[in-house]
Formats: C-alpha cells, sequence, structure tokens
C-alpha cells in the first residue's frame, strides 16, 4: 500500500460533565479526553480517543515525529516502533506532563497512548479496504448488535460542589430530566435506572459503588433487582470493601448480583488478586475487574488464582488489538470479556462497539458513561442505541465517525477556555466534607 501518513494532530478536548460520585470523589464539571486524527497522502482522515491529561497528550505529541511520513500498511511497524520510543522515555515524559492524581496515575499507562495512534491508523486502513475496523481485529467480526448496559451513579447536588456543572439542557424526555439532579437514595438510583432504560433500552446495569457504607449500596442493589428481575446487575466500588466486610455484605446475594467488580483489593500480605480470588471462593459469585488484570502479566496471575471470571479488557488500556486478544483467551477459557469504560465522546463508544464486535464467545454488556454525555458527540452524527445495543453492520466503512470539525474546534475551546487538564476528583469533594482526601479503602462520603 503506497499511503504514507502526512499528518497527526492531537487535540486536548472537553465535555460536560455531571458531579457523579466515587471513590475517588465526585467528577469535576468538564471531563477531558485526546483525540488523535491522522491524515494520509490519499487525503483519507483516521480517529482516535483516549484519556485526557496532559501525561497523554504530551506522550502522543512526542510521537508525531514517528509517526508522520511512515507508510500506512506498516502500521504493526510503527506501533511496535511507539511501543519502544515510550518505554525508553516514560519517566521523562511523565515529569513533563504535570500533576499526577489518583486518576492520572491510572491513565497514564504507555498502552493508552498507543491506542492513540492505533486506532486512526486501524481508522484509515479499514477505509482504504472498505470494511468495518472490526474486520480487521482478531479472527474478523463475530455480531453486528453490541450489547452496552446502564451505568448509574450517585450524583451529588451541584449547587453544593459548586462549579459551572452543565444542567437544565435536555428536557425531551424523563432521562434528560433527571440525569443532572442528585440522586443519592435507592429510589433515586432505580428511577436513574428506569429512564435510561427507557431512552436506551438498556437491559443490564452496573452501580458505581465506593461512595457510601457497603450495607446502603447493596439495599441499592436489591431494589434494582426487584424492578427489574430479568437484569444482569453488578456494582462496582472499586476495591473500597475489606475482604471480611465484601463477604459478609454479598455473601446471599447470588441471583441478585449476578457477579461483582473489584468489592476489595490488596489487603495487608495479600495482593487484591489473592482476595479477590477468596471473595469469590467464599461467595459463589462471579467476578469482574479492571484493577487487577490490567496487562498481560497481572492477567496470568489473575487467571491461575481463579481471582477473575470477567476480564474487563477496555480498548484504551490494551489497545484495540489487545483487547480483542483478550477476548479470545476468555473465549478458548470459558471466560466471559468485557469493556471498563470512563466519561467519553462518541469515538470512543464505537471503538468499544467495534472491539466488542469482534470478540468471539460470551460478552458481557459493555460498560459506557456515554449515557451522561449523550448529546456532545464530535461526529456529525450521533451513534443510535436500539433496545440497548450499537449496531456495527458488516458492509459499514471504518470506525463509523465522520468528524465534525466544528465540533473538535468547540470541544478543544471549552478545554482551553476552562483550564483543563488533569482530572483530579478530589477538589469538589471539599464542599461536601471539608478536609477530605483521597483514601482507597474508605468509601468517599464515610469519614
Amino acid at each position: 500500500m503506497d499511503v504514507k501518513i502526512e499528518r497527526m494532530e492531537v487535540v486536548p478536548v472537553a465535555g460536560y460533565d455531571s458531579p457523579l460520585l466515587n471513590l475517588a470523589g465526585v467528577h469535576e464539571p468538564f471531563f477531558t479526553r485526546n483525540i488523535v486524527v491522522l491524515t494520509d497522502s490519499a487525503g483519507y482522515t483516521g480517529v482516535g480517543e483516549v484519556p485526557g491529561g496532559e501525561v497523554i497528550t504530551k506522550r502522543l505529541e512526542s510521537l508525531i515525529p514517528l509517526v508522520e511520513g511512515k507508510p500506512l500498511g506498516r502500521f504493526k511497524q510503527t506501533l511496535l516502533e511507539a511501543q519502544e520510543f515510550l518505554s525508553a522515555n516514560m519517566a521523562a515524559a511523565a515529569a513533563a506532563g504535570g500533576a499526577q492524581t489518583a486518576h492520572a496515575q491510572i491513565f497514564s499507562k504507555v498502552t493508552n497512548v498507543i491506542t492513540g495512534i492505533e486506532t486512526p491508523m486501524l481508522d484509515l486502513l479499514a477505509k482504504h479496504l472498505e470494511v468495518p475496523v472490526a474486520a480487521l481485529l482478531g479472527d474478523g467480526q463475530v455480531r453486528e448488535d453490541v450489547r452496552f448496559l446502564g451505568y448509574l451513579f450517585y450524583v451529588a447536588d451541584r449547587n453544593v460542589v459548586g462549579g459551572p456543572y452543565l444542567h437544565d439542557d435536555d428536557d425531551s424526555d424523563e432521562w434528560g430530566r433527571i440525569r443532572r439532579d442528585p440522586a443519592l437514595t435507592p429510589e433515586a438510583i432505580v428511577h436513574q435506572a428506569e429512564a435510561a432504560a427507557e431512552r436506551f433500552g438498556f437491559h443490564d446495569f452496573k452501580l458505581k459503588g465506593g461512595v457510601f457504607p457497603a450495607r446502603e449500596e447493596i439495599r441499592a442493589i436489591r431494589a434494582l433487582k426487584e424492578r427489574f428481575p430479568e437484569a444482569r446487575i453488578t456494582i462496582d466500588p472499586n476495591g473500597a470493601w475489606s475482604l471480611a466486610e465484601s463477604v459478609e455484605v454479598c455473601r446471599d446475594l447470588v441471583g441478585v448480583l449476578t457477579y461483582c467488580e473489584d468489592p476489595c483489593g490488596a489487603e495487608g500480605r495479600f495482593s487484591g488478586r489473592e482476595t479477590m480470588a477468596e471473595f469469590h471462593r467464599q461467595t459463589g459469585l462471579p467476578t469482574a475487574t479492571n484493577m487487577i488484570d490490567t496487562d498481560w502479566r497481572e492477567m496470568k496471575a489473575a487467571i491461575r488464582l481463579d481471582s477473575v471470571t470477567i476480564p474487563l479488557a477496555d480498548p484504551h488500556f490494551w489497545t484495540m488489538q489487545g483487547c480483542v486478544r483478550v477476548a479470545q483467551l476468555c473465549h478458548e477459557m470459558d471466560l466471559t470479556w468485557g469493556v471498563h469504560s470512563n466519561n467519553h465522546f462518541d469515538i470512543s463508544l464505537m471503538m468499544v462497539a467495534h472491539a466488542a464486535a469482534a470478540a468471539p464467545g460470551f460478552v458481557n454488556a459493555c460498560d459506557t458513561h456515554y449515557m451522561w454525555q449523550d448529546g456532545q458527540h464530535l461526529g456529525k452524527t450521533a451513534p443510535q442505541f436500539h433496545d440497548g445495543c450499537l449496531t456495527v453492520p458488516r458492509d459499514s466503512i471504518g470506525l463509523g465517525i465522520d468528524l465534525d470539525r466544528a465540533k473538535l474546534d468547540a470541544a478543544h475551546k471549552l478545554y482551553v477556555d476552562n483550564g483543563c487538564g488533569t482530572r483530579d476528583d478530589a477538589r469538589g469533594m471539599n464542599a461536601l466534607i471539608p478536609g477530605w482526601t483521597y483514601d482507597p479503602h474508605r468509601p468517599a462520603m464515610v469519614r
């Protein structure tokens, strides 16, 4: 293929968020992402989206001289050279990248940066071959309809947290009316699920835990199961509970919780993989994780210990090709493949959809925050959910995003005008609890 990559653009962008609560604090008024746009010598454009933050922005920018001028057909060689370059320069790039908050540490992995150039190259290649990106992953596309779940959050009062949170922007349905409002009770969480199901058609739900005491959050889980008895339901406290507490509150939840995501973490002499394995044995509940198997070495240890039933292989952590390799492993070892999520635009949403479309075997409903960002797409048209699914037609071409430059420019302006950079969920928590500091072993509202 005599086509070369002529231009690489790295565009840090921001979108509006709600004061969603989690173990690390409360989401700020703006979430950030890095958009990468590649233009080739034939005039085609490829796009990719990865987490925000100055570390990732700087690392992506450092790859521009390496990527520009390279033949598109040698994209794997380019990825290998980028991996080697980043690995050799990690310390210097991190030092230049700004503050390492609890959240920034998670997203500073080299693979986030590799995905940032891998995805737009796959998008370009798929356009030249006139196939969907899914056709280039794993053994090819195995499904068209990709199921997603409704990602539920406790929501703080924006008037108490303070800041320019978006509100009163959508009164088209119940989801639009309530998604910016406080939600701090089991009843409010159930209402969220009902409204999200009405708009998007979700059949499965996940509650972000690590906010209130475990027993209070389990009350919300029981209420969800009562309202949606056929749903696959999980909770994710991000390892905030101790092993003993996790077992105590979950041992009678077989049939209520379909699986449990990262209920406990490292404790004393024991790693998170060991405590998760013990939780699995004592409760009989399947487990999911995006915390204890984030690379192949961790994955090997987690499988040996029987720590995880559902590896959540986010393409931003694993690369597009890597997360499908995880799916192939899961298929061969009778595990279930799933995807972790963070706040994102429509580009990331389609990245997940194409990865899941190429994932063999049983696939868990994919995580997505997009229900909270619905309406803020960067493409000319927004992805549409039908019955909780996104469709990746086998006769489609590329990633399926026709980039809207005006929207991209506006998202970049929002980033610049509001001084966005490294995400820090601790900032807003001090309005709720003066003197609050992050503690990975205590739910956010328990001080």
